[in-house]
């Protein structure tokens, strides 16, 4: 290929920028190149809301967005990921404390499958029977809050911290706790992808249970 030929394949590369979504106030995220609008499809930007926000404090949670439809010269995104960093995780952890995980997949309102990871951090280590009793805790809050809220309140009750304050203020009563975080939100599915799974799915035909349960 001859050297005009590359250059004129590099100059039919365009920059579009990188936007997010309306609930994070359609900030700039970046910008991405490439020569053809549907190649910027799929792609995925991470950033922190420190950044987003202009508040260094808040560098600890990552969030993670991907391209869903590209106009002009401008490539918008839906939000895919909250992750809080490693080292902030660790820093949380207390020697002599328990922590207690949960991995929570729920349906929202608006039929959107995600998976929610909160974590609990004790004043002190607590016994088997309390850190399953939390646990509980935050899984029931996790499931209410979720079939009560849009894909989008819920994504914006746990960056704002609501979703990790509530289940503080009822887990704190089974034993005394430091912190609740939500160590991790990630979107599994689409509504369209929820239906689409929900119509090839065999589907168990009521006689055939029956005729099982009589027969035990």
């Amino acid at each position: 290929m001859s050297e005009r030929s590359v250059s004129r394949r590099k100059q039919e590369k365009r920059w579009y920028t990188l936007i997010a979504p309306e609930q994070f106030d359609r900030e700039e995220l970046g910008e991405t190149v490439a020569d053809e609008p549907d190649k910027v499809l799929g792609r995925t930007i991470e950033t922190t809301l420190g950044d987003l926000r202009n508040e260094a404090s808040e560098n600890n949670t990552k969030l993670t967005f991907k391209v869903n439809e590209v106009a002009s010269d401008s490539a918008y995104t839906e939000f895919i990921k909250h992750e809080l960093t490693r080292d902030y995780l660790r820093s949380l952890v207390r020697r002599g404390s328990s922590k207690i995980a949960a991995y929570i997949t729920v349906l929202t309102e608006d039929d959107y499958r995600v998976q929610i990871q909160p974590v609990a951090l004790t004043t002190k280590s607590a016994d088997e029977s309390q850190e399953k009793a939390i646990r509980r805790q935050m899984i029931d809050l996790v499931e209410e809050s979720a079939r009560e809220r849009t894909y989008a309140e819920l994504v914006d009750s746990i960056v704002e911290g609501r979703l990790s304050s509530a289940i503080y203020n009822e887990a704190k009563t089974i034993y005394p706790l430091r912190r609740v975080e939500i160590q991790k939100l990630t979107l599994e599915a689409r509504p369209e992808e929820v239906a689409a799974e929900e119509e090839t799915s065999v589907d168990v035909d009521e006689e055939e249970v029956a005729v099982d349960e009589s027969a035990d």
